[in-house]
């Protein structure tokens, strides 16, 4: 009896991994969209995709003093409710990941306390045949969470 065909976790990726493909461009254009959209209300953008082995900031920007980490979520659904249930999808172990990359992040360029720091979300919905997305930008959206939070 022969041994079954076992293949190797470095194999060749399945024929429907172009959607690993289309997601990492529609998160992209999402991403220049929402920088755009903060510089437009006088953010300044500071960095895009800081990450690190353990987690992944969207967009850091400044509002005046405030150090602004921005989490971007995005979808093409046309969904009535499709912005808030986007908005929605930054549940709590998303914030406490992103309160942890943030404090790495604040402790590695020696600002950890120095700064002001606040959590904003921007829901993105752009649909198949908009040019333009439609969104929301959430103030504040959660606080630091998880171990250290004071720090933040």
């Amino acid at each position: 009896m022969a041994a079954p065909d076992v293949k190797s976790r470095d194999a060749e990726p399945p024929p429907w991994v172009p959607w690993r493909w289309w997601r990492r461009w529609f998160g992209q254009r999402s991403e220049r969209a929402a920088a755009q959209f903060l510089r437009r209300r006088g953010y300044r953008i500071l960095a895009a995709n800081v990450a690190d082995r353990r987690g992944e900031l969207d967009l850091l920007a400044l509002d005046g003093d405030t150090l602004v980490v921005v989490e971007v979520r995005s979808t093409s659904s046309t969904h009535p409710d499709a912005l808030t249930l986007t908005a929605a999808s930054v549940d709590i172990r998303k914030q406490k990941r992103i309160t942890e990359t943030t404090t790495r992040f604040l402790a590695q360029r020696g600002l950890l306390g120095r700064i002001a720091v606040r959590y904003d979300v921007l829901a993105i919905v752009w649909p198949p045949a908009a040019r333009q997305p439609t969104i929301r930008h959430i103030l504040n959206a959660f606080e630091s969470t998880g171990r250290f939070q004071f720090f933040t």
